[in-house]
């Protein structure tokens, strides 16, 4: 018996010991780079880590952070002074102090400052004569296209066009990556950008000149949640002071060159080291049979969840009253939130947060209209003759509906199961957006290297993955549907 309990003791141990470092992202191309390189000392520390790539905004990966969902990420200490303490012009150990009573560590400076900064297109600020942002106050023609999270930081748009006394007439949210296509193809002429992002230096832009001095310093550090195996943060703090303003940029042309985040920290550690260093990475079929498996855990478990729900609630709506009207409408409200606002809705609520449950719960509620729908449609029309001749058979109400009419709706049932299934594909690569994985994540990533054929990885699988459960159920309803009750 003693011999079993040191053995357990032992295998508890391993697992313990075995726990996987997640280290987490922004949705912008440093960011990722930096997690690569977290992810490479922290691996080289003997210890398993994962990074969940391009998480989202500051609000997404830092409620990650404190709700215990990553361990750690590269931040900002203007941005942690600014937007996440709310104390403007707090010390590097001001902020230390301060997050430490929530349970976070911070580390020392990485080297480099990327601060924000506004960028035109330097033929459109030559020929217009703009150098520094105040010079933007005589021209309130000029198309502006910051970022969604610039557009309201408490450090971002608003409060530099306030603090600068400027008004332009047309504003409009853009996606950094899409942005800097946009200012290139002269449809817009000024978004915000971090100072080390390789775009400036690839579509010829030129920093305005911040002549107020409006933006705070923005050193790059890492966070990390204080109960991170001491190993992994004395990993972290190998990378403080390495990585100069020249240098990071440098990092960031060679993620936008290769498209490959993890030859920007190979480049890294290469240079660091003096010597030629691989960072280890999946082949592109691993990768998106990867995110491919992801993507199925998630409309797998979600659309389950759809059919044991969704079904019971379309017989209830399939008797005409009140709680059939509540029902249907209940859902038909549901399915009218857009899928990234129902993601955010669901995020502060407790137990779900930064996690896989988020996305599964939002998944099965946009599944349930279509399977509701149909089963109430499917048992609400089955003709009145059918249902006197089975009363007449003296089949009880329970026996009626297993018997007669959930066999004669199935083909209706199965239609809405289907719809369902095909929508929960395509709305599943929203859950990248919180760490949640699956065929979002090349998407996203594409998205912020501006790479096509990244967002290809990630859209061309979805599209085929719904195409081959739509052909599955035809299958299914072949197979389980006799041949007279059949649709087609």
């Amino acid at each position: 018996m003693r011999r079993l309990l040191v053995l357990a003791g032992v295998i508890l141990a391993c697992i313990a010991s075995a726990q996987t470092v997640v280290v987490g992202s922004k949705k912008f191309t440093e960011s990722y780079v930096l997690g690569e390189i977290a992810k490479k000392v922290i691996a080289d520390a003997g210890l398993l880590v994962d990074h969940k790539q391009g998480m989202g905004n500051t609000s997404i990966v830092w409620g990650a952070l404190s709700g215990g969902s990553i361990d750690a990420y590269a931040e900002y200490t203007g941005t942690l002074a600014e937007e996440i303490l709310k104390k403007p012009g707090l010390s590097l150990e001001e902020i230390r102090a301060q997050l430490d009573l929530q349970g976070i560590g911070v580390s020392g400076e990485l080297g480099f400052n990327n601060t924000y900064a506004l960028v035109m297109k330097r033929s459109r600020a030559a020929e217009l004569g703009i150098t520094k942002i105040s010079d933007l106050k005589n021209h309130p023609e000029l198309k502006a296209g910051p970022t969604h999270e610039f557009l309201d930081r408490a450090d971002g748009w608003k409060k530099v066009m306030a603090n600068y006394g400027i008004e332009l007439a047309d504003v409009k949210g853009i996606e950094h990556g899409l942005g800097y296509s946009g200012l290139n193809a002269g449809e817009i002429d000024i978004k915000d950008c971090y100072s080390t992002d390789a775009e400036i230096a690839k579509y010829d832009l030129t920093v305005l000149q911040d002549d107020r001095h409006f933006f705070p310093t923005y050193m790059a550090v890492w966070v990390y949640r204080k109960t991170l195996d001491p190993k992994a943060v004395k990993a972290l703090e190998s990378v403080v002071g390495t990585i100069d303003e020249g240098f990071m940029s440098r990092l960031n042309e060679r993620a936008d060159e290769t498209k490959d985040y993890s030859a920007a920290a190979a480049m890294y550690f290469s240079e660091v080291s003096g010597k030629q260093v691989k960072v280890e990475q999946e082949s592109l079929t691993q990768k998106i049979l990867g995110w491919t498996l992801e993507h199925l855990y998630l409309v797998g478990i979600s659309l389950l969840l759809a059919v044991l729900f969704g079904v019971p609630l379309g017989i209830i709506a399939s008797h005409p009253g009140r709680l059939s009207g509540f029902i249907l409408g209940g859902t038909g409200v549901i399915q009218t939130i857009p899928s990234l606002a129902l993601l955010a809705l669901l995020v502060p609520i407790p137990f779900f947060g930064i996690t896989e449950r988020t996305a599964i719960m939002a998944l099965f509620l946009y599944s349930l209209l279509p399977i509701v729908r149909n089963t109430a449609i499917g048992i609400s029309t089955i003709p009145q003759p059918l249902r006197e001749s089975a009363e007449a058979l003296g089949l009880e109400p329970g026996a009626c509906l297993r018997k007669v009419y959930l066999p004669l709706a199935m083909p209706t049932i199965l239609a809405g199961i289907k719809t369902s299934a095909v929508i929960c594909v395509g709305t599943a690569t929203l859950a990248a957006l919180i760490g949640a994985g699956g065929l979002g994540e090349p998407i996203i990533s594409g998205l912020s290297l501006n790479d096509n054929a990244t967002v290809l990885q990630g859209a061309i699988p979805a599209a085929v993955l719904a195409i081959v459960v739509q052909l599955l159920f035809d299958v299914l309803e072949r197979a389980v549907v006799p041949r007279g009750l059949r649709k087609h």
